[in-house]
């Protein structure tokens, strides 16, 4: 009886995980912040070390964690990559292979010691403010899975924070969520669940951050930024997406409003990262300068904000609002204008 309970019971060994947050970041970079820091790694100097602009016309989904991925040299896209540009960080999609027996990677997962990132639906889990309420597409870390005694192990750091277990029935519910279209949430929901999960790694130790290799990865990101391309990428990038978003908005088309909120959440977190891991570099290495741009990419962050809630805000009448998004898209692009070059001065001195 005992090894049959055994293997009905799995579970990572030691700690539950950290409930790792920001508060301008969504549940993509809280899921990953929690896997980084369990395998040792920092998880602010892995996740703010890169930033970008960077919008796919087409590629916006209504999910908390959309992010834009921008294809490799072979065609393949990499979430872990374009969340950490600078770190082998590798993220993989999964689905459960067999419907018979869902459990079977999530148990394998576990047993092998790995957390397990799933894509749930608010609306299923009794944890969240939005149960029974809200249907909207989430991420939460399963850490253990109890068979026996029929409960899952979630932890998931977005306020109000929670680590415990939830009834296997509610899990199922949630991560096999159609998550209908919900007029209480025009953007996170109207996106099918299907069981879908993330394994997440870093497939070598992240390095110490000097201010040597910081430096070579403010130089690029800020050539990212002023280096034109092909694709909607840097300062060009920002403004063509910003054109586009206008031109929609005044032609009463609220699908571009839809679709600023999650993908502005996005940029608007990566920049949020980035400033904090600058301010903290600056204050521990006497650098008053980095600091300072640290400070002036978090503008970035916060100019996001006006603009994602004007967008929310003016979603009944595209046209109406299309005044004031002109308005916050002006200043948003000014403080990119500012931070890149803040950037660019403090790295010239690394």
């Amino acid at each position: 009886m005992s090894e049959e309970v055994t293997a009905r019971t799995s579970m990572i060994t030691g700690p539950a995980p950290e409930l790792w947050y920001r508060d301008l970041i969504s549940c993509l970079q809280a899921t990953f912040g929690t896997v980084l820091a369990r395998a040792g790694a920092d998880p602010l100097a892995v996740l703010g070390a890169g930033w970008r602009f960077l919008h796919l016309p087409g590629d916006v989904r209504s999910e908390e964690f959309y992010y834009p991925c921008p294809p490799d040299a072979s065609g393949d896209t990499g979430l872990g990559a374009a969340l950490a540009p600078h770190h082998a960080l590798r993220a993989r999609w999964w689905q459960p292979a067999d419907e018979d027996d869902v459990w079977a990677e999530m148990r394998a997962a576990l047993a092998g010691d790995r957390l397990v990132i799933a894509a749930v639906d608010n609306f299923h889990l009794p944890f969240r403010p939005a149960y029974g309420d809200v249907h909207a597409a989430h991420l939460v870390v399963v850490y253990g899975l109890d068979e026996v005694r029929g409960v899952v192990y979630v932890s998931d750091a977005m306020p109000p924070a929670f680590r415990g277990a939830v009834p296997v029935e509610a899990f199922l519910r949630s991560w096999g969520s159609a998550n209908p279209t919900d007029v209480q949430d025009a953007f996170f929901s109207d996106s099918r669940i299907a069981r879908r999960c993330l394994d997440v790694t870093l497939d070598a130790p992240a390095p110490p951050l000097t201010p040597e290799l910081l430096g070579g990865f403010l130089r690029t990101d800020v050539e990212d930024f002023t280096t034109a391309a092909s694709a909607r990428t840097g300062l060009a990038g920002y403004d063509a997406f910003a054109a586009e978003l206008l031109d929609r908005c005044r032609a009463g088309d609220a699908g571009a409003l839809r679709e600023l909120y999650p993908f502005g959440w996005g940029m608007q977190a990566q920049a949020s990262l980035h400033g904090e891991l600058l301010r903290r570099c600056g204050h521990e290495w006497g650098d008053p300068a980095l600091a300072g741009a640290g400070r002036a990419v978090e503008s970035v962050a916060h100019a996001w904000t006006g603009l994602r809630i004007t967008g929310a805000h003016g979603l009944g009448d595209a046209r109406a609002a299309a005044a004031d998004i002109a308005h916050h898209a002006t200043a948003l692009r000014g403080a990119y204008a500012r931070a890149v070059d803040a950037v660019g001065a403090a790295a010239a001195r690394l």
